[in-house]
């Protein structure tokens, strides 16, 4: 196949969602109609004995979410399908925000009882600004919903977007019946008991007026779905998959992914409109999927994939030009040329070795240490992607050694753990402390955990009153050092050795803010 046929049958996009929307549900049905995985995983449950594929830590087990982003490809009619599951929980939002620079196309997930919730709403901001396109899947139909058309409205009113449904549910709840697919103009009723495989018989009624659909669903529910798709199409512009690839229009799908109902049609619809891989952004320049020239960036690292061998595994997005195995390419941050032996593909926690790789897909590369994220590879070119975001932290604690015996595995624990940027670390000028920053309190309990599982080590916490953690920089070098000084008590460097000034109070922030004019407070940091 030429480059260029390469990245059309690629579709690399996220699954975002509120916690507990059905998000990793969804990912499994998804895999399991691709042919990736033979039954389907639950997130919490006491019948299905096997875990979701993408929640392969140890801790997303215990807790039924998601902490980490998990990345897992597959074929499916010989479209090359990579699929990013992101955590919902907000505690894990800057994993999910950092996921997003690294797709084309995003399906939010939706609790059909629930509605829009407040993650759902930041995260679309976040697609919004990147004009990311987006399609809904409204989930949990086998329970007790709102009204779809209210549900549209929603969406439509919460999410800022137009929408377009292109499936219809027939009822939810205990008399849930299935999908009426609006783009193919065909229905699927399951009429087996089969929910966690792909082989659940299904009926197809072509045309909704026949009567062969009173048949399945009975007279009333067969009038209440012609009736509603006469709305729909009444009501709503047909679809129109050019304003959908400029982020305007969102196309919605019902369904319930737990059951299996409306996950082949969504998949069968993304295929079909979802964008292959689109031109990314650089500080100098937009690269183009199509130029022969490999270029990616790195929008990941996880240590300890493999707890046995306690391997840290850094995520190259492949924006450009086709990744070769063991060919040299420049590491532009430290510009050393680096060639790697063993890149491999995903399928959760399971990897195998590849030898070429396209724009679109997204490789793992071994890491001894030497990546950042945000890192840049070239064939020569001295490119640094942009938008990925670092925020500053809302909690602060100092991490203190519980056992003195383990100060080695605890420092190399911390010290991993702070590369996957799940949190900030911050060494205190007045005292040499280090204190972490995280975005939510579920973290400080994810890093304990993972210090003691993966790294032997064992930490406490002790408390610390910081309100805002900020980088600072200046042209005029004088009043830096005077501010360094006066503030020496406040002052602590990050992980990279960038001064940071921790403002006990917005009092403080807002004053020196006042008195140091020429001082740039910043509260995110771009890799």
């Amino acid at each position: 196949m030429t480059l260029q046929e390469e990245i059309a049958r690629r579709r690399t996009f996220a699954i975002i969602s509120h916690p507990d929307a059905g998000k990793t549900t969804l990912t499994e049905k998804l895999l399991l109609f691709g042919g990736a995985i033979h039954v389907a995983g639950a997130v919490k449950s006491n019948k299905i004995r096997k875990s979701a594929t993408s929640d392969f830590m140890e801790i997303e087990r215990q807790r039924g979410i998601s902490v980490a982003t998990s990345v897992m490809g597959f074929e499916y009619r010989d479209v090359k399908i990579n699929i990013l599951d992101t955590p919902g929980h907000e505690d894990f939002a800057e994993d999910t925000y950092r996921t997003l620079t690294a797709v084309d196309s995003v399906i939010i997930v939706i609790d059909g009882a629930k509605g829009v919730e407040t993650q759902t709403r930041k995260l679309m901001n976040v697609c919004r600004m990147r004009k990311t396109p987006v399609m809904v899947f409204i989930n949990k139909l086998d329970r007790p919903c709102k009204d779809p058309f209210d549900l549209l409205d929603e969406v439509e009113r919460e999410l800022q977007i137009k929408v377009r449904p292109l499936a219809f549910p027939i009822s939810s709840g205990t008399t849930f019946k299935g999908v009426y697919n609006l783009y193919e103009h065909n229905l699927s009723l399951f009429t087996s008991d089969e929910r966690q495989t792909a082989d659940a018989s299904t009926v197809e009624i072509d045309d909704i007026a026949s009567s062969e659909l009173d048949g399945y669903v009975g007279e009333r529910y067969a009038a209440q779905l012609r009736s509603d798709v006469e709305l729909v199409d009444g009501v709503y512009d047909a679809f129109d998959r050019e304003a959908y690839l400029r982020g305007e229009v969102a196309p919605i799908f019902f369904g319930s992914a737990v059951n299996n109902f409306g996950v082949r049609e969504l998949l069968e619809c993304f295929i079909r409109i979802a964008p292959s891989p689109r031109p990314s952004v650089t500080e100098t320049r937009a690269v183009e999927p199509a130029e022969p020239k490999m270029t990616g960036f790195i929008f990941k690292i996880h240590a300890n994939m493999d707890p046995n061998h306690r391997d840290r595994i850094a995520f190259m997005k492949i924006c450009s030009g086709q990744f070769e195995r063991n060919k040299n390419y420049l590491h532009v941050r430290s510009g050393k040329q680096l060639k790697f032996s063993a890149p491999t593909a995903f399928m959760a926690e399971k990897k195998s070795v590849i030898d070429f790789a396209f724009p679109g897909d997204i490789v793992g590369l071994h890491d001894t240490g030497t990546f950042k994220i945000g890192d840049t590879f070239t064939e020569g070119e001295k490119l640094k992607f942009t938008g990925i975001p670092s925020f500053s932290p809302e909690l602060f604690r100092y991490i203190e050694n519980a056992d003195p015996m383990k100060f080695k595995q605890l420092s190399k624990g911390i010290d991993q753990l702070m590369d996957e940027g799940v949190a900030q670390l911050f060494t205190s000028n007045l005292n040499g402390r280090k204190i972490i920053g995280t975005v939510g309190a579920l973290q400080f309990e994810v890093i304990q955990y993972r210090l003691e599982h993966e790294y032997g080590a064992m930490c406490r916490w002790e408390p610390i009153s910081i309100y805002k953690a900020c980088w600072i920089e200046s042209d005029n070098a004088e009043q830096l050092a005077d501010f360094k000084r006066r503030k020496h008590t406040n002052m602590a460097v990050d992980k990279h050795g960038r001064d940071v000034f921790l403002a006990d109070t917005s009092y403080a922030l807002a004053l020196a803010q006042e008195n140091f004019k020429d001082i740039r407070f910043r509260f995110t940091a771009e890799f």
